[in-house]
């Protein structure tokens, strides 16, 4: 695949949802950010990561929205810093994976529960890091603006359908065999742009145990 259609869905990425939403592959966040530079960072690596999984992948993992503790920092949705500063899966192959966080902000880097049980799960069936793609339905961070960056909210309906032309645009890159959707609003958005998908329960809130089992099922 040429490079047009994957620098088509990067610049379609810079239009922001109004509100109280992040963009951190176009926007610093300027009291945990490392500086200027993290939004290149962040670019840079989420488009290895896409690179690496076109042609490749056949399975797509939707889940709702970006979060503060994963792409917030990484740029790459459902992946937290210290996933991607170890690198055991090859998550970003051929760069050095960085962080953007400050290290005054979080020592070790970010971690998030949703990524380590998500990525965690595929890996231990058997399917390869460049076999499935994961996404969110609405691409930036909604957050809570009385808690600031460091915090994650649902993002509304007006915002759901905002991030609705970035879903169809990140699912016709890949010729994908199955598309699983973590819960219900992203089997909702998925549904509004003509895809079926399987739904699974989201991982956070104790729904780890099911979640392991239903992708276990699909993925196999």
């Amino acid at each position: 695949m040429s490079r047009k259609p994957l620098d088509k869905f990067l610049r379609l990425l810079k239009a922001t949802s109004s509100g109280a939403v992040f963009n951190p592959w176009w926007e610093v966040d300027r009291r945990n950010d490392i500086g200027r530079i993290a939004p290149i960072i962040r670019r840079q690596q989420l488009r290895v990561y896409v690179q690496q999984r076109l042609g490749r992948a056949k399975l797509v993992v939707v889940g709702e929205a970006l979060g503060y503790r994963g792409g917030h920092f990484t740029g790459i949705p459902m992946t937290s810093e210290r996933m991607l500063l170890r690198n055991q899966q090859n998550i970003v192959a051929g760069i050095k994976p960085r962080r953007t966080s400050k290290a005054s902000v979080c020592p070790n880097g970010f971690s998030e529960p949703t990524a380590t049980i998500v990525w965690g799960a595929l890996l231990k069936i058997g399917v390869l890091p460049d076999e499935f793609v994961l996404w969110n339905a609405f691409p930036w961070h909604s957050f809570e603006p009385r808690r600031g960056l460091l915090s994650n909210r649902m993002p509304n309906k007006s915002e759901r359908a905002a991030g609705l032309p970035v879903l169809k645009a990140f699912l016709e890159l890949f010729p994908y065999d199955q598309v699983v959707a973590l819960g219900k609003i992203a089997a909702a958005q998925l549904e509004a742009i003509g895809v079926k998908a399987h739904c699974v329960r989201h991982p956070a809130s104790g729904g780890a145990k099911l979640f392991r089992q239903q992708i276990a099922r699909i993925a196999r």
